[in-house]
């Protein structure tokens, strides 16, 4: 089991670390998009803003067989409304969209940025390569994990007495595997629930024999509602009815307020306004179907109201739990928190996982007569796939600053950014000393990082929550790899000679 452990950690380790660390940048993937779209800073959710955004649908969106208003919340307070014009493609693909001021109801003139998106798909799909392929890599690496965790629960006797042992001073493998055992058992039930899940999430592309009939997993997302039927082509007056008051019915119902406004056939008769909450009542019905209330367009009685566990078997609700808690879409900022810094642990875990694995070997490599060729290839690895992914990251989010606004193909161009840099720190571990490739990389990432909030002085100066918590997430993690830095440029303690055994015929001699 031990055996087990080290070689499923090693093998894919380099992938995990980077499928944990944007994975847990993911957690709040549209405040890194707000960070990176500053024309939002300062943006303050209002009241009435869904009537202004129907409003403004029915002056610019004549004809469309569905609106669809996002309405401003905690996380994004811009009001996002979209359109399918008549005869447009099924799916995403057949929208068109629009980022409006919640206050006044005027297009806001946004950046386009990959945000925080682009990390989040990274996550489970990587980039460049065809999209099933890539899930059945990351599907193969996330099994991985699973098995590395459970051998490790396995091999672990002293479980609960690591989780308060932590000697960051001493030398050799002592402090790296003091961190590696203490953010792994400090957060065991989040990796053992994040890994599981993710292995659920992708149980349609590693066990597709699996699936009877279509694997769309019962009913679409909520940028994917279905057609009219038979929509006819005559247009009449945009519904009458006000929203405020069918919002203030179904925050009543839920007990929450609603987060997403769907109208289909507008402004034609039979056309209905569907309601979803910003947060499902229970994880069961906050899949893909969701709770819902559907409303007349015109007299705005209640037609129908749809709970989303409705229907689902018992394991149609597992499954959905299971995903519900991966995605954590549902979580209150508290424990989105616990979430994002659970994930900060799984993320150090690794590192520290593939960091100890070189040290555990370098003493014995030393007194061997220097080191092999496998050696040589994990360590400069490390560096790259470590503290190469880190500056990568950070590269990523000055890209969003440095970009011309006006640049055609600008989200493109981030993301190429993002590569650019992660290809240039891997030939610099390959250039460089194992150490000084170490130093130098953590340091030009805390200290890009530590500049962020330079990048964002007008949403601070605004007060903007969102801004201000993406800034202090960038110089913590900043003081963090800082001191990495140091620690590493520390002269490596000498190897200790290795200790000669005494013939066996003279220890006998001894012998009294």
């Amino acid at each position: 089991m031990a055996w087990l452990h080290e070689w499923a950690g090693l093998l894919l380790g380099w992938l995990l670390f980077a499928i944990f660390l944007t994975g847990t940048i993911a957690f709040f993937r549209d405040e890194v998009t707000h960070w990176m779209q500053p024309e939002l800073h300062g943006l303050e959710a209002e009241a009435g803003s869904a009537d202004r955004g129907v409003a403004w649908l029915a002056a610019n969106a004549v004809g469309a067989e569905l609106w669809m208003l996002s309405l401003p919340s905690g996380r994004d307070p811009s009001l996002g409304v979209a359109w399918r014009p008549e005869g447009a493609p099924a799916g995403r693909a057949g929208f068109h969209r629009a980022q409006l001021d919640p206050a006044t109801a005027e297009p806001l003139a946004l950046r386009d940025t990959a945000g925080g998106t682009f990390l989040y798909r990274f996550h489970f799909e990587l980039y460049g390569m065809p999209r099933n392929t890539a899930r059945w890599i990351v599907g193969i690496a996330t099994m991985a994990m699973f098995v590395a965790i459970i051998s490790g629960i396995i091999t672990h006797r002293r479980i609960f007495k690591d989780i308060f042992t932590f000697r960051p001073d001493k030398a050799g493998q002592r402090a790296w595997l003091d961190a590696h055992n203490a953010t792994a058992v400090l957060a065991l039930p989040f990796h053992v629930m994040i890994t599981y899940s993710g292995l659920v999430l992708l149980a349609g592309t590693l066990l597709p024999f699996a699936f009877d009939g279509p694997r769309g997993g019962g009913g679409g997302g909520a940028g994917d509602a279905p057609r009219a039927a038979g929509v006819s082509t005559v247009t009449m007056p945009a519904p009458t009815v006000a929203l405020a008051p069918l919002l203030a019915d179904a925050e009543h119902r839920w007990g929450a307020p609603a987060g997403s406004v769907t109208v289909t056939a507008p402004g034609r008769p039979g056309a209905r306004i569907e309601l979803r909450p910003l947060h499902a009542a229970t994880l069961a019905s906050a899949g893909r179907a969701g709770d819902r209330l559907v409303y007349d367009a015109a007299t705005g009685q209640l037609v129908d109201e749809v709970r989303g566990a409705d229907g689902l078997s018992t394991v149609g609700e597992i499954n959905t739990v299971i995903g519900v808690l991966h995605r954590a879409r549902f979580s209150e900022p508290a424990l989105r928190w616990l979430f994002f810094i659970s994930g900060v642990a799984g993320t150090v875990m690794v590192a520290t996982g593939l960091v100890l694995w070189v040290v555990k070997r370098a003493a014995q490599h030393a007194r061997n007569g220097g080191p092999s060729i496998g050696f040589r290839i994990v360590e400069r690895l490390n560096v790259a796939g470590i503290a190469g992914l880190c500056l990568a990251t950070a590269g990523y989010f000055w890209a969003n600053r440095l970009i011309p606004v006006d640049l055609a193909g600008r989200a493109e161009w981030e993301i190429r950014a993002f590569f650019a840099v992660w290809v240039a720190a891997a030939l610099h571990a390959l250039l460089r000393p194992v150490r000084a490739a170490w130093t130098e990389q953590l340091g030009v990432t805390a200290g890009l990082l530590v500049m962020l909030p330079l990048a964002s002085l007008p949403g601070i100066l605004a007060g903007d929550a969102r801004v201000i918590g993406f800034d202090l997430v960038a110089i913590a993690t900043a003081a963090g790899l800082f001191h990495a830095a140091r620690r590493l440029a520390r002269p490596a303690p000498a190897a200790k000679p290795a200790r000669r055994r005494r013939p066996a015929a003279a220890v006998a001699g001894d012998r009294p």
